[in-house]
């Protein structure tokens, strides 16, 4: 989708950002393209003229959420514990786009965007798994991400019990490396 210029200036991230504190704010079903429109300050036609629905605009916040994800993977480098970290960082730094990314059925997970990113993400974090385990590296991927998954998830939740005003990187460490302890 391209960006279209608007009097709001780019009225696109205006809509994607209103829908990440709409969702941040309501849920992931306590929203409407209308009341994105209300929040961005714009026509009710807007968001729909720029993502069609609900859908549409979802796809466009897991694609971006699947792009900062492999941003903030690539940036861990190719040590495994270093990248599961990131994977729990970008959880607990966007945790509506990391709630849009797994739920596919939400939005249109064939989507070529989404697709890309996706991809480059699973690319960046089996990098690393080869790096930690040459031999196991589909599975060793797979127990990292299983294990940065639950962990941000458990933390997004509240579930974790942990003193108050943890680092959710630094309570993640020590799970983090129990996969690849020997």
């Amino acid at each position: 989708m391209r960006t279209i210029g608007y009097h709001h200036g780019d009225l696109r991230r205006t809509v994607l950002d209103a829908a990440v504190d709409a969702i941040g704010a309501s849920g992931l079903d306590g929203w409407s393209l209308r009341e994105l429109a209300r929040r961005a300050g714009v026509s009710h036609a807007a968001p729909a003229h720029h993502f069609g629905d609900k859908a549409g605009l979802l796809t466009a916040l897991a694609a971006e959420g699947f792009d900062l994800l492999a941003e903030t993977l690539r940036q861990a480098g190719t040590d495994f514990l270093e990248a599961g970290l990131a994977y729990v960082r970008f959880a607990t730094e966007h945790p509506v786009h990391f709630g849009v990314m797994f739920q596919p059925k939400l939005y249109r997970a064939d989507d070529d965007a989404v697709r890309q990113a996706r991809d480059r993400a699973g690319a960046l974090l089996a990098q690393g798994a080869r790096a930690a385990s040459p031999a196991g590296g589909e599975d060793t991927a797979r127990a990292g991400w299983s294990i940065a998954h639950g962990f941000a998830s458990l933390w997004l939740a509240g579930a974790l019990t942990v003193e108050p005003g943890t680092d959710p990187v630094d309570a993640a460490r020590p799970v983090l490396r129990r996969l690849l302890e020997r």
